[in-house]
């Protein structure tokens, strides 16, 4: 995890990610997954660069399948972004940095300063 990322659990979900009053980015992932190692440094530097405009978490599926499940998350890496307690965006794979801002930043355009 990066210095930037936090890891998301059941436990501090509702709080972190659906009453932040920033837009979060959860990484839905798995340590055995090749496709989640891939884009993880890709996410520690959205995490890095977009600090102060966007929460970025980490969230485990072996360990919370029932946050999976419940975002009907089928298949990993999955990039959920959170606005407002709703999710407004959802990327499954790997995809190159430059895709993942094409369809995160028009979500983090009309945030709050």
């Amino acid at each position: 995890m990066g210095s930037k990322t936090f890891e998301v659990t059941g436990a501090n979900f509702k709080n972190d990610v659906l009453n932040s009053d920033q837009p979060v980015l959860v990484d839905f992932w798995a340590e055995w997954c090749g496709p989640c190692r891939m884009v993880a440094p890709i996410v520690d530097q959205i995490a890095e660069e977009y600090d102060g405009k966007l929460r970025v978490g980490k969230l485990d599926t072996d360990s919370n399948q029932e946050l999976a499940i419940q975002f009907q998350v089928m298949s990993i890496p999955t990039l959920m972004l959170f606005k407002g307690g709703k999710p407004v965006a959802r990327i499954t794979g790997f995809q190159p940095k430059d895709r993942l801002l094409a369809q995160l930043t028009p979500h983090l355009a009309t945030s709050n300063p």
